[in-house]
């Protein structure tokens, strides 16, 4: 992997944690929604940040949490990431 790679991989972790610092109850009302702006990585590059919340399946279940991070010209060149945020029980 080059360091522009590792750069990549860094600020898509990174964002992916953020992403995912919201709970379900919390993302339920949104999903599904996503959003792309830009930003910079670590090593201060300027990258677009595509951040997606859907429903793993049936709208009310799992959260399928997307984060795509890219260079404007260059978005299949990206690193793309994908977590799960599971369904609370109901209480």
């Amino acid at each position: 992997m080059s360091r522009l790679d590792d750069d990549l991989a860094e600020a898509a972790r990174d964002e992916m944690e953020r992403a995912c610092t919201l709970g379900w109850r919390e993302l339920r009302r949104h999903t599904p929604w996503g959003d792309t702006f830009e930003g910079f990585t670590p090593e201060g590059r300027a990258v677009c940040f595509e951040r997606s919340y859907l429903w793993e399946g049936e709208p009310g279940g799992d959260i399928r949490v997307e984060v795509h991070v890219y260079h404007p010209r260059a978005y299949e060149a990206g690193v793309r990431l994908t977590r799960a945020i599971r369904r609370e029980p109901a209480q």
